[in-house]
């Protein structure tokens, strides 16, 4: 059950809704490890009530981001900082135009990696099809 800071049920819509590490972790489709790893490192800041953690929005904001980032293959140390813009006192903006520089970098990086990917394979069509040819050879003798 989805609860405010109070204890009472919330709307979904209430900015004083909270979540639990399991609510968190069964919507974003990851292990409590995982939220608990995330954590650790900085990247989210749940309130704690005894031994208990408690998310709100910004929690799962930030956690969407993060877990945004690493699919595109960024990685945590980059996350952090673009999360961490948002905090920064251009706010919004800087954040943008960093990630937009890191966007480029990205798409630069996995252009030359589908390259080098495409040439593998074309040379590994090449050697399989000597191999053939040779072991056809070998065949007929």
């Amino acid at each position: 059950m989805t609860s405010q800071t109070t204890g009472s049920p919330a709307a979904p819509d209430d900015p004083s809704r909270t979540w639990t590490i399991a609510e968190v972790a069964e919507e974003f489709g990851v292990t409590h490890r995982t939220v608990r790893h995330y954590e650790e490192l900085g990247l989210i800041s749940p309130d704690r009530r005894g031994t208990t953690r408690v998310y709100h929005r910004r929690d799962r904001t930030r956690l969407a981001l993060v877990l945004r980032g690493r699919r595109l293959g960024f990685p945590l140390d980059e996350i952090r900082t673009i999360i961490d813009l948002y905090d920064a006192p251009r706010g919004r903006r800087s954040q943008l135009e960093y990630v937009l520089s890191q966007i480029d970098e990205r798409r630069t990086d996995l252009e030359q990696r589908r390259r080098d990917l495409d040439a593998a394979l074309a040379e590994l069509e090449t050697f399989e099809r000597r191999c053939r040819d040779d072991l056809d050879r070998l065949g007929r003798l």
